[in-house]
């Protein structure tokens, strides 16, 4: 397994071009990873039978590789299969004066590669780690670790971070210097933030038992 560090800008390939709306793109690591580092659901996109499948699935990531769990497109990744995985943010619906200029604000990063099955045991449990800790920070050393039945049940994919592509658009309608804005209509921004509720507890609790702190402390917090 390569642990070279990548390099802190995004190479531009045939697949991560961008070819339209070029000023949203991005080309520094950082905007991949902060990304990545504000969600938790991806979209694992891979032929399957010969058809297109796209799987929502959780993920976690160290400076290099990203790990997924398998899900059921895990049956047709074997050698090296092409995968694309892609996570997005909704920031805003940006209203403009016409139809035509309407848009959203959004963080989104395209992921591509060939996913590989992670066999090696140490590897396999750091990446479930990694998994667990980056939707619920201090849920590994709360929750019961698998145990060597539930691991060997358990799908883990790597898939590297090395070939990736990254757009982000911000601010407000591009029509406010054009001639619909003798319109007098109002345009603008409706912004867009998910917040993490109040812990709802398992009816099965025994009475009394406490909300974990690192659970407690996100509620209604930001998340994204």
């Amino acid at each position: 397994m390569n642990h070279e560090p990548l390099p802190a800008r995004l190479p531009v390939t045939d697949r991560t071009r961008h070819r339209r709306l070029r000023e949203q793109g991005r080309l520094e690591r950082a905007e991949l990873e902060a990304i990545l580092d504000a969600g938790f659901v991806c979209h694992l996109g891979v032929l399957v039978d010969g058809r297109p499948v796209v799987v929502p699935t959780v993920y976690g990531r160290d400076e290099r590789w990203l790990y997924l769990h398998g899900s059921v497109a895990s049956r047709s990744l074997g050698g090296d299969a092409p995968v694309c995985v892609t996570v997005t943010h909704v920031d805003g619906l940006v209203l403009a004066r016409s139809v035509f200029e309407h848009g959203v604000n959004y963080r989104s990063a395209m992921i591509h590669g060939a996913a590989r099955t992670v066999t090696d045991p140490a590897e396999k449990l750091e990446g479930l780690r990694r998994l667990t800790e980056h939707s619920a920070p201090g849920q590994w050393s709360y929750a019961r670790r698998p145990s060597r039945k539930e691991l060997a049940a358990t799908t883990l994919l790597a898939l590297s971070l090395e070939e990736a592509s990254v757009k982000i658009r911000t601010g407000a309608p591009d029509d406010g210097d054009g001639p619909d804005a003798a319109l007098g209509l109002w345009a603008g921004v409706l912004p867009l933030a998910t917040v993490w509720g109040t812990p709802d507890p398992d009816p099965a609790l025994p009475a009394g038992t406490a909300v974990p702190e690192h659970i407690a402390r996100r509620a209604g917090t930001r998340h994204g």
